[in-house]
């Protein structure tokens, strides 16, 4: 996946211009698909130069022209037909899983309380999936969308949660593993 196809995507929904798709980005899919404004704008600027999206100058008064990004039928094509590819399937990289694999160098005391910070961090990001990420899937859902739109939204987000929880049970089990060492 490249970010041109999310943004594709969210343009399918309509124009925007990428301070909203900024918002978009972090308001939806920012747990499983993070971007910064940087890379959304020179995204934005090759998708038009390749013709997948066309660009609106707004002209405003004390402001800078607004640009407004409209997706063209060549990037609603290009969206459907990655959207039918199959899937790459899992990446497979983890800083944390390396930090792991050589934590025989730290002592059991240390590699313990890097365990119990990874654990916290899950929590909170667990207690964020399920508060204002859960809220944002509503909010947009009842200003964008249809029950088949929202549903997929859940989806991604069921995902996301079910994740956390395997990651939260394997990094509490080893908790209790590491302990045990002598």
């Amino acid at each position: 996946m490249s970010l041109a196809h999310a943004i594709q995507g969210f343009l399918s929904y309509g124009p925007m211009t990428g301070y909203d798709l900024k918002k978009m980005f972090d308001d939806s899919v920012r747990n499983f698909w993070p971007a910064t404004q940087s890379q959304i704008y020179r995204t934005l600027r090759d998708m038009a130069d390749e013709g997948l999206l066309r660009v609106e100058v707004v002209p405003q008064t004390d402001l800078p022209d607004r640009k407004v990004y409209h997706l063209t039928e060549a990037g609603l094509a290009d969206l459907r037909a990655w959207l039918a590819s199959p899937p790459t399937g899992p990446h497979g990289r983890s800083a944390w899983l390396v930090q792991v694999f050589f934590a025989h160098h730290l002592p059991n005391e240390e590699i313990i309380a890097l365990f119990e910070q990874h654990v916290a961090q899950m929590r909170d990001a667990l207690a964020h999936l399920s508060g204002e990420v859960q809220d944002n899937v509503a909010g947009r859902y009842a200003s964008l969308g249809t029950e088949r739109m929202r549903l997929f939204w859940q989806l991604t987000l069921d995902s996301g949660k079910a994740h956390l929880v395997a990651e939260l049970a394997w990094a509490e089990q080893a908790i209790e593993r590491l302990r045990a060492l002598p």
